[in-house]
Parts: structure tokens; C-alpha cells; sequence
């Protein structure tokens, strides 16, 4: 029966090891040595071990040590490898075959992590030459060691010892993210466009109807079919011309009718789409890069500031902005922003305001801050949307409620770059931005 105390000393030892092997990425279920350079250097039976028996029933000290003397041991063996690759021989491209096959399944050479060690950088040093040397169709049937060398250069600074060797990587198209919100948005449209085809198939189906009182009568119909039978029976030559012409006054009445019908069923829902279109379209909106020249408190709003904003033009805007709790009248000053020009003017507790400045918020509307402009954009420029080139409103008609129609489409993406939606605000030196990610924007 085993001592308690044993059992005690066994799992502990057991988690140093697995601690500190995690630590120097050694496998601790392995042997000491478990990753064997490739030939000409070679592991002997006698120094192979395992973290079992009597090892993990030492004491701390020498269960460390251990552990040290395993991984020195194995860079030692790789320094060894180094040394026996003969530049420009066929031992050091057999070698070099070898290495390939051994990093087959790992980044660096000793360990199982991603972190190189002294050994990487003494085999990579001896290597070089000749790896830099080889035909493109040697290093085609190298591609584990190319991999390996590309790595090395990367992360150790080698300073300008050695000369970049251009690896061509294997391609990689990254997946296509689909915003949510958009997928959503699209989706309302649809439905949206779905119900006014509805209510314009209604409106087609009443005309219809209408239409078919007044359409040509069975009394007219027989009218005609006697007369064209009294006619062949004179032979009347003008029967021919009379023939063809009621028959074409009916198929004109009826085209005409078809007509009507046509067009209000397949012009009614796009125009109805147009309007709906154009309300939501961001192109009707005027936005600018502006320059805040000044900010105070609200004389009657502690929630509100009061700024006057450059945009080029020979007279300073007046907005009154919801940005009190958010940000300092100091810090706004000589800030630059983008605001909408062409909302109606108003008051907002008794001050007049000519704007709106354009902020990105969290979900919890616990940070704002005002959308930036990049840097070198100019006062006065107008920001613009790829595939939205209208002419913006002289100014926004509030009862057709377009800004709130728009502005639902405003967010900033996973980067923070301001768009409508997806598509960036845009100026002439780059797209604004927020340091707030995937925020809405009022």
C-alpha cells in the first residue's frame, strides 16, 4: 500500500513538471530528449528518460535540474548538427532533406511552442548559405524548412548579418464578414417592398374592375359579327378594310386596357420603392468637416454645449450639441468634427442652432464622442459615400422625417471607421473615424 505521504510528494512533483515543461514547451508524457536532431547526430538508448519513477520521486532541486538538463541536452545535440552541416556538400542537403521531414509538424526546433531558442539560431546561421543558393525546385521540395527560415528571420533580429530570403507564401483569401445590422436592414427592406407590391396589385385589381364595366359590350360584339357575315355575302370589296378595322378597334381597346393594367403593375411598386429609396438615400444630407472654434455650457441645459463650428464659410455655425456629460467645453475647442449643414434651424432651449454634430456612441450610451475627420481633410469639405452621389436637400424637410430615416444606417465597423451602411465616410485625405468600434452614430 502506498505511503500517503509519497502520493503527496508524487502529485506535486507532477504538476512542477507539467508546470515547467509547459514553460520551456517540453512534452512532459515524452522522453527528457524527445525531439531527435536529424542525422548525423544521433540519440543513444542510455540517455533517453521519462518523467516517471524515480525521477518524479526526487526532491524539487534535483527534479529541476532535470528538466533543465533535458532541454540543454537537446539544444546541445542541435548545436552538434550544426556543426557537422558542410556547406555546399551532399551530407548538408541530405541534412537539410532531413530537417525538413523533422519540421514536418513543428514551428521551431526545440519544444512544441512558437518561441525560438539558441538552437534555431545555430542551425540557422550554418544553413543559410546554402538554403539561399538553392533552385526554385529545391525549395519546392522543401517547403516545411523554407516555412522554418522564413519564421527565424522574422522573429530574431539578426541586425544586417544576413540578407532576407524571399519565400513565396501560399495565398489566403480571409473570410467575408457580413455586418448583422445590414442583413437585418436588408431584410426589412425586403418586406417593405414585398407589402407595397401587395398594395399595388390591390390598386391594379380595382382598376380592373373598373376598367371591365366600360370594356366592349356582348351587344357590340354580335352587332359586328352580323354585319361581317352580310358582307361576305355581297361580296363588298371595302369588307376586308371594315373587318380589319373593328377587329382592331377591339384588340385596341383591349391592349389599351392591358396597358393600363402593365404599367400599374409593374411601374406602381417601383415608384413606390423610389420614394422609400430616396427618403432613406445618405446622399441627401449635407455633411462637412468643421473646425470647433469655440464651446460653452448651456445657459439653461446642464446636458447641453454650445459651440461654434468653422466650416469654411465667412460666418461661424452655431449648434447646441447633447455632449455635456460626455466632454469638456476646453477639450472641444480647435477640434475638428463632421456635422450635418443642411438640418433645419432651430431652437433648443432658447438657443439657436444651425447643426448637428455627428458622434459615435456604445451600446450602453455610456462613451460618445464626435466622429474625427482625418487629418488633412480641409474645413468646408463636403464627406462622401461610394455609390451615393445625389445632390444633398437644400435643407431637410422635418415632417418627411428623412434624418430619422437615415441615421439607423449609421455605425462605425469592427475598426472604427464612420459609415452608412458599410459603405465609409469619405473624404478627399481618407475615411472619418471613432475610437469607439461598432457604435451607432446620432
Amino acid at each position: 500500500m502506498a505511503n500517503p505521504n509519497q502520493s503527496l510528494v508524487l502529485r506535486r512533483n507532477q504538476l512542477i513538471v507539467s508546470a515547467l515543461c509547459n514553460r520551456l514547451h517540453l512534452d512532459p508524457h515524452l522522453k527528457l530528449f524527445p525531439t531527435a536532431p536529424p542525422t548525423p547526430v544521433k540519440l543513444t538508448r542510455g540517455s533517453e528518460k521519462k518523467f516517471d519513477g524515480d525521477v518524479l520521486q526526487s526532491d524539487i532541486k534535483s527534479l529541476c535540474e532535470n528538466i533543465y538538463m533535458a532541454r540543454q541536452s537537446e539544444v546541445m545535440k542541435w548545436i552538434e548538427f550544426a556543426e557537422n552541416c558542410n556547406v555546399d556538400s551532399e551530407a548538408c542537403l541530405r541534412a537539410l532533406n532531413e530537417l525538413n521531414e523533422c519540421l514536418v509538424s513543428k514551428s521551431v526546433l526545440v519544444g512544441g511552442g512558437l518561441t525560438p531558442s539558441e538552437a534555431d539560431v545555430f542551425v540557422f546561421s550554418p544553413i543559410y548559405t546554402t538554403v539561399k543558393g538553392l533552385s526554385d525546385s529545391e525549395r519546392n521540395s522543401l517547403p516545411h524548412l523554407l516555412r522554418w527560415m522564413d519564421y527565424i528571420q522574422n522573429t530574431e533580429d539578426f541586425g544586417e548579418t544576413f540578407e532576407q530570403i524571399l519565400v513565396e507564401k501560399a495565398k489566403f483569401d480571409p473570410p467575408v464578414t457580413v455586418d448583422k445590422r445590414l442583413v437585418c436592414s436588408e431584410n426589412e427592406r425586403v418586406k417593405e417592398d414585398a407589402n407595397a407590391k401587395k398594395t399595388a396589385q390591390g390598386k391594379k385589381d380595382e382598376v380592373g374592375v373598373e376598367r371591365g364595366s366600360s370594356s366592349i359590350k356582348p351587344a357590340d360584339v354580335l352587332l359586328w359579327s352580323l354585319k361581317t357575315s352580310e358582307e361576305k355575302v355581297r361580296g363588298d370589296s371595302q369588307a376586308p378594310a371594315e373587318k380589319k378595322k373593328l377587329p382592331g378597334k377591339v384588340a385596341d381597346e383591349k391592349d389599351k386596357n392591358i396597358g393600363i393594367a402593365g404599367t400599374e403593375k409593374k411601374n406602381l411598386p417601383e415608384k413606390v420603392a423610389d420614394e422609400k429609396d430616396k427618403d432613406i438615400s445618405v446622399s441627401l444630407l449635407k455633411i462637412q468637416v468643421g473646425l470647433i472654434r469655440k464651446a460653452w455650457k448651456h445657459p439653461s441645459a446642464d446636458s447641453l454645449l454650445v459651440e461654434e463650428i468653422d466650416t469654411g464659410d465667412a460666418k461661424l455655425r452655431q449648434v447646441v450639441s447633447g455632449l455635456a456629460k460626455y466632454c469638456n467645453p476646453d477639450d472641444l475647442t480647435n477640434r475638428r468634427v463632421v456635422l450635418i449643414t443642411n438640418v433645419k434651424p432651430g431652437k433648443l432651449r432658447d438657443v439657436m442652432s444651425e447643426g448637428l454634430v455627428l458622434c459615435a456612441s456604445n451600446e450602453d450610451h455610456t462613451v460618445v464622442e464626435p466622429i474625427t475627420p482625418p487629418e488633412g481633410a480641409q474645413v468646408g469639405e463636403c464627406v462622401s459615400f461610394s455609390g451615393h452621389e445625389g445632390k444633398p436637400e437644400e435643407v431637410l424637410n422635418p415632417k418627411k422625417k428623412q434624418l430619422e430615416k437615415i441615421t439607423p444606417h449609421l455605425f462605425t465597423d469592427d475598426k472604427g471607421v464612420a459609415t452608412f451602411k458599410g459603405i465609409p465616410f469619405t473624404t478627399s485625405c481618407g475615411p472619418c473615424t471613432s475610437s469607439i468600434p461598432n457604435a451607432s452614430i446620432k
